[in-house]
């Protein structure tokens, strides 16, 4: 994070992109709201107040009623104040390892899209020192684990607990703190940012792969864009050939490569459909509002005397339905790469199915116990690639909080399976590689880099050595590049 001195100015909702999610929560940028902003936060919340002291009957959830299982106990005006008050403390029961930095800062920015135009009613210097937490140089850890509740106030509490004991708490001002979807979006946003560049990494190791097994060029030939019907499995295929343009052609396979080199652009057309849908989700989560209850301000505009004040409406937008199938998508995605990268390494050292010599054997050296060490990588990415259903159980139900959010275990699978994949990646790079040397071919012009880099790590195996060392540098760096 080497950007911590610029600071994001936040005005609106559409201001929430996964553009600005990566400079503040992977790049570190601090963040501050602009005056507009602050005006509206300010306008929103005397209305709010003025809202709840203008009816005696009105019922406003964890406001003017208790939090909960409680949320049928109508409440007094000064037991209202007093439950407000009292910091978001009782929910800290998850524990375990924690989230990475990165996705607690995305939380932290996430946050945000509720206040920033007056949604969340909540005080406006409370939300300036949720901001300002952008700018220290810790922030509370938030466990992965033992999230089971219906929407992430487990987690939440743990993020913001400390902030609420330090500031003066009103009402609503705990709930804007802890309720809502915050998580689901930073979970989201952070696997689509890192999917982005790990599918841009796989498509040169895929490249590089049907480069050394010197696939014929019709299959992946632009002819083919547009029978294809699918603007993704175009994509894939355009990419393909830029990358392996001006490789070797007078000595291609003088016949068709194996399934896994000739489904090689749909399956990679699917994966981009799988990431364009998880950036998608996570754009459109990034500007939701998701407040519970939320506010929704009065509009000058169009003056209703009903709602001289605002309303207050009772949600579910703590749960985010979309976020946990697109993580699911990206998961099986990368679970289904890892078993292509792994047919290709099977297949690139059996002389009888690549043309290529025997086991790549150069001088002494023996490659073929990396496919052991693929496999156990590709059946790690498939158990952990399956879907993620509504819970089943009823955890601290009472009758109000009946079905739990699976997102954050969704979150868990697909960063397992694509750190998998990633291994197996850079296995199939270092066997791609060794299929340069034994044969004393270039590749072409814009894997050359790649290449180089592979071999700063992994140099081809001309005599016997342990391998596990240069495999794990080589997935290493190529996580290294994805995150940074």
């Amino acid at each position: 994070m080497g950007d911590a001195g610029v600071s994001f100015i936040l005005d609106r909702r559409a201001d929430m992109n996964l553009s600005a999610f990566r400079e503040v929560a992977w790049r570190g940028s601090g963040l501050h709201f602009s005056k507009a902003a602050l005006a509206r936060m300010a306008a929103a919340r005397d209305a709010f107040l003025s809202l709840i002291d203008s009816d005696e009957e009105i019922v406003i959830y964890g406001v003017t009623t208790g939090y909960g299982h409680q949320a049928s106990r109508k409440l007094g005006r000064e037991e209202r104040r007093q439950q407000a008050k009292r910091p978001p403390l009782a929910p800290m029961t998850s524990f375990g390892e924690p989230l990475p930095k990165r996705v607690v800062r995305g939380i932290v920015f996430a946050r945000l899209t509720n206040f920033v135009e007056g949604h969340a009613a909540i005080t406006p210097a409370i939300a300036e020192a949720v901001a300002a937490l952008l700018a220290r140089p810790g922030l509370p850890e938030v466990p992965a684990l033992g999230n089971g509740c219906p929407g992430e106030i487990l987690a939440l509490s743990h993020l913001f607990s400390g902030l609420a004991q330090q500031v003066d708490l009103g009402e609503k001002d705990s709930l804007s703190l802890i309720n809502g979807s915050p998580c689901a979006t930073a979970l989201v946003a952070d696997a689509a940012l890192a999917a982005r560049r790990r599918l841009d990494l796989a498509l040169e190791v895929f490249a590089l792969s049907a480069e050394a097994i010197k696939a014929p060029y019709g299959h992946f030939d632009a002819v083919l864009d547009p029978l294809w019907e699918d603007q993704h499995e175009a994509s894939a295929l355009g990419r393909l050939r830029t990358l392996m343009e001006g490789g070797s052609a007078h000595d291609r396979r003088p016949y068709q490569a194996p399934v896994s080199w000739r489904i090689l652009p749909r399956v990679l057309g699917q994966a981009e459909r799988a990431v364009a849908q998880a950036e998608e989700v996570a754009e459109i989560s990034l500007r939701a509002v998701s407040d519970n209850p939320v506010f929704i301000p009065p509009d000058p505009e169009a003056p209703d005397p009903d709602h001289r004040y605002g309303r207050v409406l009772s949600t579910g937008g703590y749960h985010n339905a979309k976020a946990y199938p697109a993580m699911d998508g990206l998961a099986a995605t990368w679970a289904d790469l890892a078993l292509i990268a792994d047919r290709h390494i099977d297949k690139l050292m059996h002389e009888r199915v690549s043309l290529l010599p025997d086991g790549l054997r150069l001088g002494e050296g023996y490659i073929g116990c990396l496919a052991f060490s693929s496999a156990g990588f590709v059946e790690q990415a498939r158990q952990v690639a399956s879907p993620s259903l509504l819970p089943a159980m009823e955890s601290g139900g009472y009758g109000q909080n009946d079905v739990p959010t699976p997102v954050f275990l969704a979150w868990r699978k697909e960063a397992e399976a694509a750190q998998a994949f990633e291994a197996v990646l850079a296995i199939l790079a270092a066997i791609s590689s060794q299929a340069f040397a034994v044969t004393h071919r270039e590749p072409p012009p814009a894997l050359v880099g790649r290449l180089a880099e592979i071999r700063t790590l992994f140099a081809p195996v001309d005599a016997q050595r342990a391998l596990s060392q240069d495999a794990e540098a080589l997935a290493q760096r190529f996580r290294a590049s994805i995150f940074s």
